[in-house]
């Protein structure tokens, strides 16, 4: 949509430069720009470029010039022309690869939960495990689980919702999903620096305050 949008302006633009009076003027019919023609002149035109998501054969398209204006395109429709078959596998075959992702990363998102849940609550019942290095450990764990949740959320809302166009909908709750998910993807990797930030205190400095440290650690984390 992003490219069809470009050319549109692009001939739009290119429109009102034309001084011709006689023949065809240059037309954008919503999908391809035809150039200003005489008349009698056939124009052949590339198929446009986004036809190359949807299959590999792009062919052209032809329309006549008369004096009654511009012919209708042959070969008609675009989609014929182009080579687009609604019944073709390379649309299947693209969406059985993104299934096969989706349910590839779910599969680990779930387990590195179940895992992270199950450290958590190993950290958080023995009492002998309390201690700094491993309240840090812990807000990693917790921003690794959050990235988890938020990549559940997010495919529920994208996928089950129909807004698999990156919230071209533009729906509240869509964009409002996103934001948490890129915010938890932050937290996640600013938790990893709080863990290097620990290690560098340990080895640069011999006497320090872990208590006062820890907050300014959870203040950069989160």
């Amino acid at each position: 949509m992003q490219e069809i949008e470009e050319e549109r302006s692009q001939c739009l633009a290119e429109l009102f430069g034309d001084n011709q009076t006689s023949g065809c003027r240059r037309q954008w019919d919503n999908i391809t720009c035809w150039p200003e023609a005489e008349v009698g002149e056939v124009v052949v035109r590339p198929c446009p470029k986004y036809f190359r998501f949807l299959t590999t054969f792009l062919g052209n398209v032809t329309r006549n010039c008369t004096s009654q204006g511009w012919t209708d395109v042959y070969p008609a429709p675009y989609a014929v022309a182009c080579g687009y078959d609604s019944n073709s596998t390379p649309g299947e075959e693209q969406t059985a690869f993104y299934g096969t992702v989706k349910t590839g990363y779910t599969i680990g998102h779930t387990l590195s939960l179940i895992a992270l849940t199950a450290a958590m609550i190993i950290l958080c019942l023995f009492r002998k495990l309390h201690c700094t290095r491993n309240y840090i450990h812990m807000h990693l764990f917790m921003s690794f689980i959050m990235r988890a949740i938020a990549v559940f959320i997010k495919d529920v809302i994208l996928f089950e919702s129909g807004e698999s166009e990156h919230c071209f909908v533009s729906s509240v709750g869509c964009k409002a999903m996103m934001v948490f998910f890129q915010y938890c993807v932050m937290a996640n990797f600013f938790w990893l620096l709080v863990e290097g930030l620990y290690l560098h205190t340990l080895l640069v400095i011999s006497f320090f305050s872990e208590r006062k440290y820890f907050w300014w650690y959870i203040l950069i984390g989160w």
